[in-house]
């Protein structure tokens, strides 16, 4: 089973506008980087659970609808009467996706460790909001290092957003303290360029593997073998890109477990056309999310 670990949230993402109000009409979609990875490892067929806090509010209760109908495991689902967390959505022409939120005492925040691992972890994903709001994130925090400690594989996407980070030297200090318990980080070329470093020296700190997404261009992989690999993106008309990170994750997870390779010494054996393969997957399943509206994850079915 793989865990993902982090917040479910409701993007509001704007329709077409309405010309007399001057402002367009926000619908409410099932969100949060972590609860997409989540809902797209399900829809490929993992056995996924998922670890969060979420509101007993009517966001809440969706978003666990989302989940089950992907056939995500709730046990490790903690429950609380705070409110869902709301991010407002900017679509840019070229459909790509901003951010403002709403967080305070949402309940994804107030996430604790659970006392245990669940029975049978192969790997644990983690990242995005929920590594930077606190008291939450130091309890997610905890559960990566933990997890890592114990030998699971454990994945990384930071997801920045900027707009919720105080101090933008402390997080960057915070990141490179993680990469020591991180299996597999991915992140887009903006995450990359907004933490500073390098691909290589992230690897020198500790994950088996660097992906870096790069929109249209594709996906760049890195290996501590100093071995390099470059897949280019699918030609897609671009709806939005909301969840295509998110997408790309689950494929990678997905396409590591298929090939029994959700472990560092797995990961490390894996030669060029293996890689080639799951990278080639994963920006399939990411062009049919941008294809739509939304975090809209492919099934297994639509990718062939």
């Amino acid at each position: 089973m793989i865990v993902v670990a982090g917040e479910a949230l409701i993007d509001l993402v704007p329709q077409e506008a309405d010309q007399d109000a001057g402002l367009p009409p926000l619908a409410p979609r099932l969100g949060g980087g972590p609860y997409n990875t989540a809902v797209a490892l399900g829809r490929l067929g993992s056995p996924v659970a998922f670890c969060s806090r979420v509101s007993r509010d009517a966001f809440g209760e969706a978003l666990l609808g989302g989940l089950r109908a992907a056939g995500v495991d709730l046990s490790y689902v903690q429950r609380g009467p705070e409110p869902t967390t709301l991010a407002v959505a900017s679509v840019g022409a070229d459909g790509s996706a901003g951010y403002s939120f709403y967080v305070e005492g949402t309940a994804d925040r107030l996430f604790s460790a659970p006392d245990r691992l669940p029975d049978g972890v192969r790997a644990m994903s983690f990242g995005t909001c929920s590594l930077v709001l606190e008291p939450g994130a130091s309890a997610f925090e905890e559960l990566l290092r933990r997890a890592a400690g114990r030998g699971v594989f454990t994945a990384l996407d930071p997801n920045v957003r900027a707009a919720l980070i105080p101090d933008a030297d402390a997080y960057r200090a915070r990141f490179r303290s993680w990469l020591p318990s991180v299996s597999l980080l991915k992140l887009s070329q903006e995450d990359a360029d907004w933490l500073g470093g390098t691909p290589r020296e992230w690897l020198a700190s500790g994950p088996s593997a660097v992906v870096v997404t790069r929109g249209g261009e594709g996906l760049w992989l890195y290996t501590r073998d100093g071995d390099e690999l470059r897949v280019p993106g699918e030609p897609v008309d671009v709806v939005d890109t909301i969840g295509a990170g998110d997408t790309v994750n689950a494929a990678l997870l997905h396409g590591l477990a298929t090939r029994d390779a959700l472990s560092p010494e797995a990961v490390a054996g894996l030669d060029a056309e293996a890689w080639s393969d799951v990278l080639r997957f994963a920006a399939r399943a990411a062009a049919v999310t941008c294809s739509r509206t939304g975090a809209e994850p492919p099934y297994a079915a639509e990718l062939g």
